[in-house]
């Protein structure tokens, strides 16, 4: 792809079996390649089921016009064209309508991808928004990126609170800069989500707006402890995911209290799940 669109190739084969490896293929899974490329991983998935040959199916997004037309015409030499589908098109805007549009055989997927940088946190936002996500995800991302998504206190920040909200993350490896071309300025991670179907599912809309409100305030000034992010939001107005805009001090440490959490702490403190009883 050109680097217009900030697609850098990988290239190390080790790296590329160790992604093959960590999506656990199984009989008959759907996987969605983002970016396939040139189709180095795609092919390596096609070569690595264990099974029959007809007993799976790819669907690899691709951008560039020249690449997906030249990668369509590579899997229909090697007669693989009934098992891979090579979309045309912004991932960005098919995935969303993945379960309309284009009719997938199986609605429980996999989602895999060497992901752009640019376009890391939209993407995050769309996945995270989805009404059928996939049960697994392992993307290829910035270093730096990756180690904030995975982030656990006191490390905690905007960037996990929102992903965690809907999966587990962990960073399975790391990538050189110098396994890519063209060569990024700086090396990657290949991250792994787990989905929390469950806890998701029970989870209303209004709770999910909640928690999301709430940890924008929180994280807005890090510095600052919890109590006092979350009153100069009251002040500005803002709920702050909950019913506090109208709070007086007492009441702010009872609903703090109530939500097992130390007032006098800073959000890089907080786990999920009392981010979660502070929105409630």
């Amino acid at each position: 792809m050109g680097t217009y669109l900030g697609q850098n190739f990988l290239m190390n084969k080790f790296k590329l079996r160790k992604i093959a490896d960590v999506l656990e293929l199984e009989k008959g899974d759907t996987v969605i390649e983002i970016g396939p490329g040139h189709g180095e991983l795609t092919l390596l998935l096609a070569k690595n089921f264990q099974f029959s040959i007809f007993n799976f199916q790819i669907i690899a997004i691709e951008k560039d016009e020249q690449l997906a037309k030249d990668l369509k015409n590579r899997i229909h030499d090697l007669g693989l064209g009934k098992n891979i589908e090579i979309i045309e098109g912004d991932a960005l805007k098919i995935l969303p309508a993945l379960n309309t549009k284009y009719k997938i055989q199986n609605t429980k997927y996999k989602l895999v991808g060497n992901i752009p940088y640019y376009i890391t946190g939209y993407l995050l936002r769309i996945l995270g928004e989805l009404e059928l996500k996939p049960n697994l995800i392992i993307l290829t991302i910035q270093k730096e990126v990756a180690q904030r998504i995975a982030a656990k206190p006191p490390k905690m920040n905007l960037l996990a609170a929102s992903v965690q909200f809907w999966a587990k993350p962990k960073i399975i490896g790391y990538i050189s800069r110098k396994d890519f071309r063209p060569a990024p300025k700086v090396d990657s991670a290949i991250i792994k989500f787990n989905i929390k179907t469950s806890d998701v599912s029970r989870t209303s809309d209004v709770q999910k707006l909640k928690y999301y409100k709430l940890i924008k305030v929180l994280f807005k000034q890090p510095r600052k402890t919890i109590l006092n992010n979350l009153k100069s939001s009251a002040k500005g107005g803002s709920a702050s995911g909950g019913q506090i805009s109208n709070l007086k001090n007492d009441e702010f440490l009872k609903k703090i209290a109530k939500a097992g959490v130390n007032p006098f702490d800073r959000p890089q403190n907080l786990t999920i799940e009392q981010i979660k009883n502070l929105s409630i």
